[in-house]
């Protein structure tokens, strides 16, 4: 298959928010630089501030293949995105956790509908393929934010926290992001509907970890994302700019 698909995309950036990860990081990256893909590979690691000895390991790993960025001190998973972002220079983007819950693995079926020129989005969704159950906790707050997602945006996503996502790069041109946190999931999600763009979800796989083994999100983090999900549907939005504005799905 020509690296370009049907699509003209060439290359694609991986951006890899990675906060004290030490035993995991390099057999996630080790895993991203198996997958057979057809496109040109960059991998962009951004360190939120590590101090369990990631950094050190991440020196170790970086190649002409992987970039490592650092931030001097942790400032959260979304302040790690944007970073990422503004250094990748693919033409499609996709976010992988280090944690190992998300197998890049699945990257061919996420990448399918973009090379066909079938979406410009693509989400991961854990409720449609096989997984290791989430805690039941996660589960529930899981449900209630997709649904108020859904009523909020007219969408019909079953997965709106996932953490495995693919972007067309000129979907995010102009998007204006600021979550720091782990708000940059329904801020991602809210501002990306709202520009017109539907989302195309496939099923993939997850191996969802336990507080003990080094889980970072808890219930907490599910009043701020529905506060985002009730804010960015009333904030206003600039214009795309032109690269962007052509591939509305509208």
């Amino acid at each position: 298959m020509d690296g370009a698909g049907v699509s003209g995309y060439r290359t694609l950036s991986v951006i890899v928010p990675v906060y004290n990860e030490r035993t995991t990081v390099a057999e996630a990256v080790r895993r991203i630089r198996q997958v057979d893909v057809p496109l040109e590979l960059e991998i962009v690691v951004v360190d939120d501030g590590s101090t369990d000895g990631t950094r050190q390991v991440l020196a170790t790993l970086e190649d002409s293949t992987v970039r490592v960025l650092a931030h001097a001190r942790n400032r959260g998973k979304g302040a790690a995105v944007r970073t990422g972002l503004a250094a990748a220079r693919g033409d499609l983007v996709l976010i992988q956790d280090a944690d190992l819950e998300y197998d890049p693995a699945d990257w061919p079926k996420l990448l399918d509908p973009l090379l066909r020129g079938k979406a410009r989005v693509v989400y991961g969704s854990r409720f449609t393929g096989e997984r290791k159950n989430m805690l039941p906790l996660h589960w529930v707050g899981n449900r209630f934010l997709v649904l108020i997602t859904n009523v909020l945006y007219a969408s019909t996503l079953s997965d709106m926290e996932t953490c495995s996502k693919v972007f067309d790069r000129r979907v995010l041109a102009g998007l204006p992001l600021e979550s720091d946190r782990f708000e940059i999931e329904p801020e991602l999600t809210a501002k990306v509907l709202r520009r017109g763009y539907r989302i195309y979800e496939v099923p993939i796989s997850y191996a969802g970890r336990e507080v003990a083994q080094g889980k970072k999100i808890t219930w907490h983090d599910g009043f701020g994302a529905l506060w985002a999900l009730l804010k960015y549907r009333v904030t206003p939005l600039p214009p795309p700019p032109p690269e962007a504005a052509v591939l509305t799905d509208r």
